[in-house]
Formats: C-alpha cells, sequence, structure tokens
C-alpha cells in the first residue's frame, strides 16, 4: 500500500520537476524535485522486498 503512494508521490515530483525546467526556475529546485522523486521510488522498492 505505502508504496503505492510513495510511487505516486514520486511522479508528482517527476512533474514538478519538468513544470519548472517549463518556466525555467533555478536549477537547484529541479535538481531537489527529482531527487526527491528518486528517494521516493527507493523508498517503495525497500518497502516492497521481503523483511526477515
Amino acid at each position: 500500500m505505502w508504496s503505492v503512494l510513495l510511487m505516486g508521490l514520486a511522479g508528482l515530483l517527476i512533474g514538478g520537476g519538468i513544470s519548472f525546467r517549463q518556466q525555467a526556475r533555478p536549477l537547484w529546485l529541479q535538481v531537489s524535485f527529482y531527487a526527491l522523486a528518486a528517494m521516493s521510488l527507493v523508498a517503495a522498492y525497500l518497502l516492497t522486498l521481503p523483511g526477515n
């Protein structure tokens, strides 16, 4: 359940990064959105791994 929500959040963050690129916002803002999206995808992946 949480992994699906995190993947949705990653999609929204990627969309925000693309939007900021089209608006010619600062590069650090775009990179931060992409980094947060990547961290969200990694967290979603880690939640799908079987626990000990």
